[in-house]
């Protein structure tokens, strides 16, 4: 969702035998980078809720937001204030099947291998490298501080 030149997003890192899924994406804004599964929330939609259908529509996974590394702010590539809400999500069911109109690969990496990753080869590197460091070192918050949106 953009409001006044504001992005909410979510992503989420999935976590499997010390590793965490990233996908290369191929949108005009984000050609040939690596990311965690992520995208904006819609209008009205819950956080919880958003961070769970961005994993199913670009891995093919179904998770569960088990924690947070909590929330980030920072100017995407397109000059817009991103406000971000990083989960850790835990894979329940479905099978990897990406998208190729949006997304072009997928790999598990583990966190070393992503933090020493060339930011050029990252979406948003700032973001993913702070992520990746509170991964790292267990800067990890409970999924309690999200309730899920009373309708």
């Amino acid at each position: 969702m953009t409001q006044n030149g504001i992005v909410l997003v979510v992503s989420v890192s999935i976590i499997q035998d010390n590793e965490v899924l990233i996908i290369k994406e191929n949108k005009p804004t984000a050609q040939n980078k690596w990311n965690f599964p992520s995208g904006r929330i819609e209008q009205g939609e819950d956080i919880l809720f958003a961070a769970r259908r961005e994993v199913k529509e670009e891995t093919g996974f179904d998770v569960k937001l088990v924690n947070s590394t909590g929330v980030y702010n920072f100017t995407s590539n397109t000059s817009h204030q991103v406000i971000l809400f990083h989960f850790i999500g835990e894979i329940t069911g479905g099978s990897l099947t990406i998208d190729e109109a949006e997304i072009i690969d997928s790999k598990w990496i583990s966190l070393d291998e992503l933090k020493d990753l060339d930011n050029e080869k990252l979406r948003d590197a700032s973001g993913i490298k702070q992520i990746t460091d509170a991964l790292i070192n267990e800067r990890i918050y409970p999924i309690s501080l999200f309730k899920e949106q009373l309708i």
